[in-house]
């Protein structure tokens, strides 16, 4: 085997191709043997710095000087932007400028440089990476989320199929009835004719044998009865029924048997922004850390004189919105606990859970209308309109996006991201294709987490059901399973705070649960709650609970 081809082969000097290497040109980046240096170092053209091979790239190559031949350049000048060399400085064609050496500028841009590098190998490359992952996961669910579409549409067909059958089979069957009604009339028609025919048939042959007779008295005592035959029977008669088919209209068909939004495809700008900041070193510092009180203390509590109280939301550290058991949302005072506002939902139906957008909308979803409504200088708009499906829980995410409880009738239930009218993201099932949350239309809500973690407090689950901003589930909370004396877990209201804590009303066990972020139990919060159902946090991390027993909204401090 050829020494020199072999791929165990040992580095070759580059000049002779036979010795081994020994040695470096730092200069000409050239490997040498220690019998070629001295005929590489005999070009006097260049400045040669030949090393040991170990110790190659350790000598800095300053670079040649555009103006002056055979200089190396080993200052720069700040104000020119460039390399300069002993002779440049000589020249005075940089007089007054700011001269540094040029080794402050390397160790400067190599300092840049690694932190690019850094940030590239530690934030960037595993950020594309998690983007690469979140792509084909989303590729590798089409064909269940399309075979779910097409499994409701299926399951829709065979139920009008169902129907079909069902109507055609009854108007058969009312269709057999009148048969039975028209031939029982036409049969007891016919038996009136023929007892008739019969009955003149026995009066000829009478009137025959009277006509045989010469005996008077018989025509004397003789009978008209003909007058009686003379009245024909009445004619017993009956139109067929009539099956008027409804003329077909397409259009109008489509309508009535469901409708399929168009295929939204968008590609936003800022899209990944969220990933990058969650590991990026220069994502910003993260907020204070605050600790828990010993004793959460009561500090306001507002009586909102609804029948029920269901939902409380934060305008700003002075007001808040509620909504209980009518159409009314009221906007009241914090501090002096009077009413501000009222708003009447368009349906004049209890709203199912109410946000405040970052701009300071109120927003509310309406189960009776299936809708979810914003409004704006006191008027509603509708934003958005749902078809077989009824909207729960709402809440605002740091971006700006809507996000939306989602429970289809016959099918589990989903949280869904808008973005303004645009539908982004469905989260309905885990990486095992098992559904996240329950398939009851019950009671949920949802809040987003400071981490962007999704979270849902679902009622009929018995649970609190965390997924990150990728869709993966991160953990199911199901009650502090330690607690002495406790009633099953009852989770309503869903909220967060600065510290990523997720609070959550326990409603049959009157307290408010804290979790931390990765789904472990902190503590509770009693502060005399009864039937706790709404909550919601300022911006300072002050709690607000919405109480259905006495219809108050207790605020509570509970972090120093």
């Amino acid at each position: 085997m050829d020494p020199r081809t072999s791929a165990q082969d040992v580095m070759r000097c580059d000049l002779c191709e036979t010795a081994i290497v020994q040695m470096h040109c730092d200069t000409c980046l050239v490997n040498l043997c220690k019998a070629c240096v001295g005929d590489h170092i005999s070009d006097e053209s260049k400045d040669h710095k030949v090393v040991k091979f170990q110790s190659r790239k350790s000598t800095l190559l300053h670079p040649p000087c555009t103006l002056h031949d055979n200089k190396r350049c080993e200052m720069f000048c700040e104000q020119c932007n460039i390399p300069i060399c002993s002779a440049c400085i000589v020249s005075k064609n940089h007089s007054g400028h700011n001269i540094l050496e040029i080794i402050e500028i390397y160790n400067t841009k190599k300092m840049e440089i690694e932190s690019k590098n850094e940030e590239m190998r530690k934030s960037i490359y595993p950020t594309y990476q998690d983007i690469a992952s979140d792509v084909e996961k989303r590729i590798s669910q089409l064909d269940k989320g399309y075979e779910g579409i097409l499994t409701a549409i299926t399951n829709h067909g065979e139920e009008w199929h169902r129907q079909i059958d069902k109507l055609v089979k009854k108007l058969k069957e009312k269709v057999d009835k009148m048969k039975i009604r028209h031939n029982s009339a036409l049969e007891k028609h016919r038996a009136e004719i023929n007892q008739r025919i019969s009955d003149i048939d026995d009066e000829i042959r009478k009137l025959a044998k009277l006509l045989e007779s010469n005996d008077i008295s018989l025509f004397t005592h003789h009978e008209n009865t003909i007058t009686k035959f003379r009245k024909l029977l009445p004619k017993v008669d009956a139109s067929f029924p009539v099956f008027t088919p409804m003329k077909f209209q397409e259009e109008q068909f489509h309508k009535l048997f469901g409708k399929l939004s168009t295929l939204s495809l968008t590609s936003e700008e800022n899209g990944y922004n969220s990933k990058l900041k969650q590991i990026s070193p220069e994502a910003g510092s993260s907020p204070p850390v605050k600790k828990l009180l010993n004793e959460p203390e009561t500090d306001t509590t507002i009586d909102t004189k609804f029948g029920y109280l269901y939902n409380v939301a934060c305008l700003s550290d002075e007001q808040i919105w509620t909504a209980g058991n009518n159409s009314s949302m009221k906007l009241f005072s914090i501090n002096e606990g009077t009413l501000l506002q009222t708003i009447n939902t368009e349906s004049w139906r209890s709203p199912d859970a109410i946000a405040v957008t970052k701009i300071g909308e109120l927003v509310y979803s309406d189960e009776y209308e299936a809708s979810v409504n914003i409004v704006k200088n006191r008027k509603i708009e509708t934003v958005i309109q749902l078809q077989n499906s009824k909207p729960k829980g709402v809440c605002i995410t740091s971006s700006g996006d809507l996000l939306d409880i989602i429970c289809s009738i016959g099918y589990n239930s989903k949280v869904v991201r808008y973005s303004g009218l645009t539908e982004k993201q469905i989260i309905q099932w885990d990486d095992e294709g098992q559904p996240l949350y329950s398939y009851s239309s019950g009671s949920k809500y949802i809040s987003e987490n400071k981490n962007l973690d999704i979270c849902v407090s679902d009622w009929n689950a018995t649970a609190v059901i965390v997924v990150n901003h990728a869709e993966k589930l991160r953990f199911r909370y199901t009650g502090n399973t330690s607690a002495q004396n406790q009633r099953k877990f009852s989770p309503y209201g869903i909220t967060t705070d600065s510290q990523s804590h997720i609070l959550t009303a326990d409603y049959d066990n009157n307290c408010v649960h804290i979790i931390d972020q990765d789904g472990q139990f902190i503590s509770y919060i009693y502060c005399g709650l009864s039937q706790p159902i709404g909550v919601c946090i300022d911006k300072n991390d002050n709690l607000f609970v919405a109480l259905r027993g006495n219809s108050k909204v207790k605020k509570i401090k509970y972090l120093h």
